[in-house]
């Protein structure tokens, strides 16, 4: 591997980047889980729903656990300081996540002790709540932890709430909002693409189109504060420096990869939620899927290139996280892009067992035939 340790750095945050953003797009179980209430008219439609997201879920999952992963192998020292800091924000999360296989593993149980709206309750939960507090906590990435590290390289947080507190600031509620309707617009998206029940995707249909319109008013909320708060970036010999507007800078020195990912990421998912609202296509969750890949991409690049803080102290900014700052050595992140090589090879298998599992919508009548392996 003839790559130095800055450019390993780059490109891990970059394969993090990709992952981050391929779980964006999997969060539409997390979105139709939030539409069991509001979408479906009767528990046969619940049923069907949830066994549609059933088939998914546990991909989600198993990608929220690469990154987290493949975050800590890359990264440590952000691993460090934001899971022994910031650990309630973190605990929230994983509960609600826990929730959610255990809702899908018991609700259709004979005998179960709570009955199937209690884990539907469960899945709404995790669909709304758990993804609010991811995204808020990814918000932190952009507005700072209150975190420091001292002499000892001890880390130490600096109130009682760890973590919890980023459910008060408004950038992070907001892309916690974010990321919750722009689930529920690829979770609609996705059961229309997956059932065979005209009404029910009638009304799927609407409620891709209805939970856009958030995502308009949300955005360049986003947009403005990225172009308004201070960020923090770092000098060839890694001191850190407050600058105005960092991530807004950010976002067009990056070009494409920027900016351009952004507008065209906007663009494909209004466009997948549009088909499915004005026309008879199945196929808006590609179109969605596709631009929400693409604002994870851009999400997740202007926060660690272009010499940024990915993870500002609001404490003490010298203990701010960089990739050169937090990474692992680089021999380590050598041996681990060896391995990364492997991960084509993981998609490609990903795709080929959608492609089965998606060869045929489901219908009300599957549900009959297969009562003993329904979720």
């Amino acid at each position: 591997m003839n790559l130095d340790h800055l450019q390993l750095q780059q490109l891990w945050w970059i394969i993090l980047s990709l992952v981050g953003a391929l779980f964006l797009f999997m969060t539409f179980v997390q979105g139709g889980q939030t539409l069991l209430f509001t979408t479906a008219r009767s528990a046969p439609e619940r049923t069907l729903m949830v066994n549609a997201l059933g088939r998914k879920w546990e991909l989600t999952f198993t990608l929220l656990v690469l990154f987290g992963g493949a975050f800590f192998a890359a990264f440590p020292r952000f691993y460090a300081v934001s899971f022994s800091g910031a650990y309630w924000v973190w605990m929230l999360i994983l509960i609600t996540f826990v929730l959610q296989a255990v809702s899908f593993e018991f609700r259709s149980k004979a005998g179960n002790l709570f009955g199937a709206r209690v884990y539907e309750g469960f899945l709404f939960i995790n669909g709304s709540l758990g993804i609010l507090a991811l995204g808020a906590a990814i918000g932190t990435l952009f507005t700072g932890g209150n975190f420091l590290i001292d002499e000892f390289n001890l880390i130490r947080w600096g109130n009682p709430w760890h973590g919890l507190e980023a459910l008060l600031v408004p950038f992070n509620v907001a892309l916690g909002l974010v990321a919750v309707f722009l689930a529920r617009v690829l979770g609609a998206l996705y059961l229309v693409n997956s059932l065979r029940a005209e009404e029910l995707t009638a009304r799927l249909r609407r409620a891709a189109w209805k939970n856009l319109l958030p995502l308009v008013i949300l955005i360049p909320f986003l947009l403005i504060s990225w172009q308004t708060m201070t960020g923090y970036g770092y000098g060839e010999s890694g001191e850190i420096l407050a600058a105005a507007g960092k991530h807004w800078d950010n976002l067009f020195n990056l070009g494409l990869f920027g900016i351009g990912f952004f507008l065209i990421g906007a663009a494909l998912t209004a466009g997948g939620a549009g088909l499915a609202r004005f026309t008879a296509s199945t196929k808006g969750i590609w179109l969605s899927g596709a631009g929400a890949i693409l604002i994870g991409l851009a999400l997740f690049l202007i926060l660690g290139l272009e010499q940024t803080a990915f993870y500002p102290s609001l404490l003490d900014p010298a203990s701010s996280l960089t990739i050169r700052n937090a990474s692992s050595s680089r021999y380590t992140l050598a041996a681990m892009t060896w391995v990364a090589l492997a991960v084509p090879v993981i998609l490609g298998y990903v795709a080929y067992v959608w492609r089965l599992m998606n060869a045929t919508p489901l219908s009300a009548d599957d549900m009959d035939k297969d009562r003993h392996h329904s979720y």
